[in-house]
């Protein structure tokens, strides 16, 4: 007889990590909250949209799952490289006041990986479904914002607030439903 362990699911970890700093930094880009507020959103994007999605990619390789692994250690770089890029611009270390069309060009290469996971979430819960969906979008529309139009800019902040909360609603029901056994809250099953 062997003794297995049980594993927690590391999904609702990385789905917080990834809402809770996507909401944030859309209020921002959205313009609900004043652009002041990313010396807030910068530490929240490395320790805990960065890190703590780095670390529940790892957990998901341990699990076995791909598209999780895939996902937080791929968004959790992304939160890495974007706190970096900013800290290390907004000190001289970087110069990037001709950077605008790299960053959009890079938004936009987000935007394609994140369509091509979208994809895989066709086989997997309509709440993740949702998730993806609103981030290709974001990415697109900020990508573009940064190419030099601004108001896009503005609406892949609204997006991206909307894509957060879904992802927020998500680790909040994944959670829940873990804890009492049973779906009580709806996440949408896959086709």
């Amino acid at each position: 007889m062997t003794d297995e362990v049980k594993l927690g699911n590391p999904a609702p970890l990385g789905l917080i990590a990834f809402g809770l700093t996507t909401v944030i930094l859309s209020l921002i880009n959205a313009g609900l909250l004043p652009a002041a507020g990313m010396a807030v959103v910068l530490p929240l994007a490395f320790a805990f949209g960065g890190l703590t999605q780095f670390v529940a990619g790892l957990l998901e390789f341990r699990t076995g799952n791909t598209f999780g692994m895939v996902a937080f250690l791929s968004y959790g770089a992304f939160w890495i490289w974007f706190s970096l890029l900013i800290v290390l611009g907004s000190h001289g270390v970087l110069d990037l006041k001709d950077a605008g069309s790299t960053i959009g060009v890079t938004l936009l290469g987000w935007g394609v990986f994140t369509l091509y996971m979208w994809v895989s979430t066709f086989r997997l819960n309509k709440a993740l479904w949702w998730v993806f969906l609103t981030l290709w979008l974001a990415f697109f529309l900020l990508g573009l914002g940064a190419l030099g139009f601004p108001r896009l800019t503005v609406a892949g902040g609204w997006v991206g607030l909307v894509c957060g909360l879904l992802a927020m609603y998500t680790s909040f029901a994944t959670v829940t439903n873990a804890t009492f056994g049973t779906s009580t809250l709806p996440v949408g099953a896959p086709k």
